[in-house]
């Protein structure tokens, strides 16, 4: 009986660690997201998630679609992340004084890798 109970407490105290150390290593991993990221986050993937367009499917930032517009550039990005284009507003007052290159040079790594990395 009492070494029923050990185990189970030793086996308790196994999963708390290791729920623990994989909880240590995703706060670990979010912390290394550079500012282009964390501001895409806050600011940009409620429509663009993934690259993707909730609202106009065929706006999305994917590369080709990039290329297909002529704004698969960092400047072109960050123009259209801080004035707006179409039915997108601007976000100049949100994103601070150099947050659209921070976001744009993001967003063009990561439509040139296809949306594969985080």
């Amino acid at each position: 009986m009492l070494s029923h109970l050990l185990r189970c407490c030793i086996g308790a105290f196994l999963v708390l660690l290791l729920s623990l150390g994989s909880a240590g290593a995703s706060l670990a991993a979010g912390s290394d997201a550079s500012p282009g990221a964390l501001l895409f986050e806050q600011h940009c993937a409620g429509c663009h998630i993934n690259g993707g367009n909730i609202i106009r499917r065929g706006k999305n930032l994917k590369l080709k679609t990039l290329e297909r517009e002529k704004v698969a550039t960092v400047d072109a990005i960050a123009a259209i992340a801080r004035e707006g284009r179409g039915q997108m507003s601007g976000y100049a007052d949100v994103l601070g004084s150099d947050g659209d290159q921070l976001v744009a040079e993001w967003v063009l790594t990561q439509a040139q890798n296809a949306w594969t990395q985080g």
